[in-house]
């Protein structure tokens, strides 16, 4: 009798742990997560691939989905020197369009393209961007929404996944990045005169996250309706 009830204990832990390790291997909607990784990876690829294309970028980058990985700070070798564009995991939960996902995959291509520049076959440049991260955070932006509309994509899109994905500090002074809103207003600033076309023809308007960035951005925007109107050359100070 004994042996008979360790047998069933035995089967039932054998079946629990089966189970378990089965569900670990699907997502919430009971689909294959290799399936689900195979789907996101080809995503990144193909919009990857197109970004590189139409803006004739002649290096070779390649584009990498990692959903377990963690976001490491900004060194020399796994950033820079990689010469790859990870899209993790935490970022792609706030990704809903291919504007968005190209908005993140162009900055990072940027980054990746900064490792074949410069003296030490990229060596000095990290170092260089390690030396100023805000203002390359600022560059990168910039030539985010360059790539993005050479490959036809919306570049509001940068606007909106940065005001889903970027929290808001309290003061930069003594930080790597710059505030949040302050980068959302550069780049607001920089379609607005480059890129007109976007805020007159509008498709964001309708977006929740789009919204709320208006909402937030009411005094930095009146600041540029201001630099407009005067005429003005100078570099504003955003909040």
């Amino acid at each position: 009798m004994m042996k008979k009830l360790v047998t069933v204990i035995l089967l039932l832990y054998a079946q629990i742990f089966f189970c378990s390790v089965y569900a670990d291997t699907l997502t919430e909607n009971n689909e294959p997560k290799i399936i689900r990784q195979q789907t996101i990876q080809s995503r990144v690829n193909d919009i990857g691939s197109k970004l590189l294309n139409a803006n004739k970028i002649e290096q070779r980058i390649v584009f990498v989905y990692n959903e377990k990985e963690k976001e490491s700070l900004l060194t020399i070798d796994p950033s820079v020197m990689s010469r790859e564009v990870v899209l993790y995991d935490g970022y792609y939960q706030f990704i809903q369009n291919d504007d968005e996902l190209a908005a993140y995959l162009a900055r990072g291509i940027l980054t990746a393209m900064k490792s074949y520049h410069g003296f030490f076959r990229g060596y000095l440049t990290a170092l260089q961007i390690k030396a100023a991260p805000k203002k390359f955070e600022i560059v990168a932006d910039k030539r985010a929404v360059d790539f993005m509309v050479n490959a036809g994509y919306n570049p509001l899109g940068l606007i909106t996944f940065i005001q889903k994905s970027s929290p808001q500090k309290r003061f930069d002074m003594i930080s790597t990045k710059n505030l949040a809103s302050r980068r959302l207003a550069i780049i607001y600033e920089y379609i607005y005169t480059k890129y007109p076309y976007y805020l007159k023809n509008n498709t964001y308007l309708e977006n929740e996250h789009y919204q709320n960035f208006l909402l937030s951005s009411q005094e930095n925007r009146r600041l540029l309706m201001e630099k407009i109107k005067t005429q003005s050359k100078e570099n504003l100070k955003y909040d």
